[in-house]
């Protein structure tokens, strides 16, 4: 069933131009809903019960069926316009400002994210300051669902390149947003809250790195932050990386997409320097980080009895973790989580990861064959390549970092339990070669020492080796 009521039927009002636009909606009904609603901020007459203006927690049945109705006509352009034009923005602000109702508080901020969505509307909603400041103020909401309208709202602003730097200004000037925005991470159990919000730091992180970096070294001072009360709460001393991988725990397993989204802001990070450190700097120095991620690509991702072509449904999942992970062990070898004896079964998931690319990579071709004549899908294929060839690039990176740390024990231990033979060395021989040359060269003298006869018959598969041996 629908969260909200339908919009009004076409036959609701019939009187000579009185429809919005070129829409069957009446601009009499909108117009006096939006009426009714300042009175019920506002209202002309003190409340019988003796309540304080304003402070009115739940809405009627009818004001509510009425400015839902009108919630599900914001996605028509026309009658945004005519809502923009009847200035129901500094309504709304009249409501943020007054209203005790979170059901009503929640439904404005979705009507001004269905607004948001047109071009103009949006340009004028963000260059409205009062207006952005009062609507980043609703990121320490204690309700969930005006949290989600609000998280939508700044993802459609952000999303579009006339004003995404306005946003982007606002938030940097605006300290409370972090710590709003960890506060969620860390503590909310809303998986489409959780999404939401990692998709705005996201693209907040991907428009913006002086504001990544800024979020990477922020957490060295109390803030004030979201109480059920509305009176002010010392929020903990947060940092971005556990919120992260707490935000990421909890969509892990009802949200793919999601867990998509928070590997991808660990990615970000890694691309700089203050980023990696803050991963591997944790007072746990990066084990959580390192445990959630190898948990996910040997016990989850990419599993042996998964068909090859699951690499294609996986691609830009794998090459976010696979990079953080990359990142990570260059960066911490001395760390205990990164000992070789504990990560022979990464090995072994790195190296099917491109036998099954190998399998995807042949698919490919075949399609592009079929499809030759047809434009678009010839573009369909050449973008699969291009992620596949990032995800390869990564996991190669990896393997060839890996496979020269191990040593002659780690590789036994490797062949025992089965992640080392000569499919699996072959195949990752012929993906590292001849760009990691050095590395496959240093593999090969540790395995010689605990298989002559499989180094043997990897020289004959791979000249070149023998040459330099």
């Amino acid at each position: 069933m629908d969260r909200n009521p339908s919009p009004p039927c076409s036959d609701a009002e019939e009187e000579e131009g009185d429809a919005v636009g070129n829409t069957v909606y009446s601009k009499h009904w909108l117009f006096s809903v939006l009426t009714r609603l300042i009175e019920v901020i506002a209202p002309a007459e003190p409340d019988p019960a003796g309540s304080p203006e304003g402070a009115r927690t739940e809405l009627d049945e009818e004001m509510e069926n009425d400015i839902c109705k009108v919630w599900d006509m914001s996605m028509d352009e026309d009658v945004a316009l005519f809502l923009q034009e009847f200035n129901a923005p500094d309504i709304f602000m009249g409501v943020f400002a007054k209203s005790k109702c979170p059901r009503l508080t929640e439904i404005c901020v979705g009507i001004l994210g269905n607004m948001a969505c047109f071009q103009d509307i949006c340009m004028s909603i963000s260059k409205d300051e009062n207006l952005g400041q009062v609507l980043l103020q609703r990121l320490c909401d204690s309700d969930s669902p005006t949290l989600l309208e609000t998280s939508r709202l700044l993802l459609t602003c952000l999303s579009q390149p006339e004003v995404a730097n306005v946003w982007v200004e606002r938030i940097r000037e605006n300290p409370s947003v972090y710590d709003c925005v960890c506060f969620i991470m860390s503590s909310s159990t809303n998986v489409e809250l959780l999404v939401k919000v990692g998709e705005v730091v996201d693209k907040l992180f991907d428009l913006d790195e002086e504001l990544m970096l800024s979020w990477i070294k922020n957490g060295t001072c109390r803030s004030m932050g979201p109480s059920v009360d509305d009176s002010p709460e010392e929020l903990p001393d947060f940092k971005i990386v556990p919120c992260i991988l707490e935000a990421a725990k909890q969509v892990r397993s009802d949200n793919p997409e999601g867990l998509d989204v928070y590997m991808h802001i660990l990615q970000l990070l890694t691309t700089v320097d203050e980023g990696i450190q803050a991963i591997v700097q944790a007072p746990d120095g990066g084990k959580e980080t390192w445990s959630l991620l190898y948990d996910l690509v040997c016990q989850e991702l990419c599993q042996p009895d998964d068909p090859p072509v699951i690499v294609q449904e996986q691609k830009t999942l794998l090459a976010s973790i696979l990079s953080v992970l990359s990142a990570m062990f260059a960066s911490q070898t001395e760390q205990e989580y990164t000992r070789m004896r504990k990560n022979m079964p990464l090995i072994g998931s790195l190296i099917r990861i491109l036998q099954y690319m190998e399998g995807c990579g042949k698919r490919a071709v075949e399609n592009s064959k079929e499809s030759e004549q047809e434009e678009t899908g010839r573009t369909d294929v050449n973008e699969e390549d291009f992620h596949l060839k990032i995800l390869k690039d990564i996991c190669c990176e990896l393997l060839s970092n890996m496979l020269q740390e191990l040593t002659k024990e780690n590789t036994l231990e490797g062949l025992h339990q089965g992640h080392l033979n000569e499919q699996t060395c072959s195949c990752a021989f012929q993906n590292l070669l001849p760009l990691y040359f050095a590395s496959v060269e240093s593999f090969l003298e540790v395995l010689r020492e605990a298989d002559q006869t499989l180094a043997d018959n990897l020289e004959k598969r791979f000249p070149s080796l023998k040459v330099h041996t």
